[in-house]
Formats: structure tokens, sequence, C-alpha cells
């Protein structure tokens, strides 16, 4: 462990994400991490939820900081934007990643501003040569103000376009070839979007350049049934299915062991249940370490 403390905070040292378990800090659950310190490997934070100056927030989160290994995840950049970075957004999160030195640092492969307009949405983007310029020169551009290398994560997606020339596993392997960045692999998100959009997941996984990705994601997710066929979509919001937790094993396998973050984002449960989830992918990772 790096002992050099932070000259902002003196009880803030730093501490490297292992390649362990880890959950997503929900203030729901503040009061009883801070009753119970649960034996967990690491947090994860929205870096969009800690832009403000001060408030109980990041009372929690500087005590978390103190004590954990944190990542900060963004979903507002929007580095698929043909019209750059927000100056403003990309300011705030430097702030706030200076202010609490996560090991790391991700966001999403999408946009979701258009002409000023912020959709709310983390919307797929088409995978042309054009795209891989325009994510490129905006993950350079946010790499060079954080002074560090983030990771990228792949989106979820309901559609395909017509005019992509590159596959997906393609197109993300290039933007971390080209960036330096490193790629922060949903498994969640490649089997709901190869459900959705008639891919093969256990392909995907293996057209994934290993040494790129540095951190993976699981979540569950929900079924909608529309014009006669399942849709999955990325909630966030239940147990990881069997499925995922099947192409985990393979990610596990091609690909090495990664801190793995357990998201649950809406009808959240206790902290409980995250920790159960967490200990599943936490055998998962010792298994493959033991068998190495």
């Amino acid at each position: 462990m790096n002992s050099i403390m932070s000259a902002s905070n003196p009880h803030l040292v730093d501490m490297p994400v292992p390649a362990s378990a880890g959950i997503g800090l929900k203030s729901c659950h503040f009061e009883e991490i801070l009753d119970t310190r649960p034996d967990v490997g690491w947090f994860e934070v929205h870096t969009e939820n800690y832009m403000g100056e001060g408030g109980l927030a990041h009372y929690f989160l500087e005590w978390i900081r103190e004590r954990y290994p944190l990542s900060m995840h963004g979903v507002g950049l929007s580095l698929g934007s043909a019209a750059g970075l927000d100056p403003d957004h990309v300011e705030r999160v430097r702030r706030a990643v200076d202010r609490y030195r996560p090991d790391l640092v991700s966001e999403h492969v999408s946009f979701s501003t258009v002409d000023g307009k912020f959709l709310n949405d983390l919307l797929p983007l088409p995978y042309t040569e054009e795209a891989l310029d325009i994510i490129c020169r905006n993950i350079d551009h946010l790499q060079e103000t954080l002074g560090r290398p983030i990771l990228v994560e792949n989106p979820s997606t309901y559609l395909e376009y017509n005019l992509s020339k590159i596959s997906e596993p393609e197109f993300l392997n290039e933007v971390c070839r080209r960036t330096g960045c490193g790629l922060l692999l949903d498994i969640n998100n490649i089997y709901v979007s190869c459900w959705n959009c008639g891919g093969d997941a256990a392909a995907y996984i293996r057209q994934i350049t290993p040494r790129h990705v540095g951190e993976y994601h699981l979540a569950g997710h929900a079924e909608k049934k529309w014009q006669d066929r399942i849709i999955r979509i990325d909630d966030h919001g239940s147990n990881v299915c069997g499925r995922v937790w099947q192409l985990y094993d393979l990610a596990l396998d091609c690909i090495g062991a990664r801190p793995t973050l357990v998201e649950w984002d809406c009808n959240i449960p206790s902290l409980m249940t995250l920790l159960q989830e967490a200990g599943r992918a936490e055998n998962a990772l010792a298994g493959r370490e033991a068998a190495q």
C-alpha cells in the first residue's frame, strides 16, 4: 500500500483497488456501514453524486475513503458527443477526483447530449471510424485534464445502427489502443446487448484484448415482453442471473481476475444481500487465483 498522504486530508492514503469484489455505496446503507465496517474489497460511487462542495454525503464518503479503496464511476460526461465534452462538467469531475483520489475512474462508451440537450440516458454509438475518432479525442481530453488514465464501459444496447462497420469488441479494443485508457467490462451489458441484438456473448468476451481490462461489472436486469419477444433491460434492480455468472466465469478464464463490482441501483436491497452477491463474486475470483 502506498502511504503517501493527501495534502488536503491527512487521513487519506492511496489504497489500490484489489482484484476482489466491491459494492456500490448507497445512502440508505451509510449508517450500517459505519457501524459494522463490512468485510468487502472496495466501494464504488457515481461521480456526479459527489460534485457538490459539502453535505452529509461527503462526510460519509470521506469516512469510507479513509478505510476502503474507492472507484468513481461517471454517468454524465457523454464521451461520444460530437460537440466535445462540456467543460464545466469536466472541471467538476476533476475536482471530485482530486478530492478523493480514487484508484479507478470510469465512464461509458455512449452519448447523452445533443445540441446542448441532455437526454438522461446512455445511448449507444454507431461503430464507425468517425465515431471512433470522436470518442478517442474526448477521452484524450478527459485523461489530460485528470492527469490519469480512465476506464470506459461497454454499453447495454437495444438496437444496432445499419451504418456500423466495426464490431463492438473491436471498437472497444481500438479505443483502448489509441488512447491508453482501460476497459471496464460489464458482463451483464454484454449479455443484455447480445440477447437483444442477436449476438454471441461468449464470442464477444473472447474478442476482448485481456490487457485492456481493468474492472468488471456484474448486475441484474429486467425482462419485458414486446411484440411477442423478450427484451432484456439493464436496470440494475435484481440479483445477477445465472447466465451472467457463467459469462463472468468465462471472462475470468479468458481475461483473468480483476476488481469486480456488483451494481444495484434500483429496488436497492439490504446491505447483507449486496454483500452476499459480492461474496459470490469473491469466491469466483479466489477459485480462479487458486487454480493458477
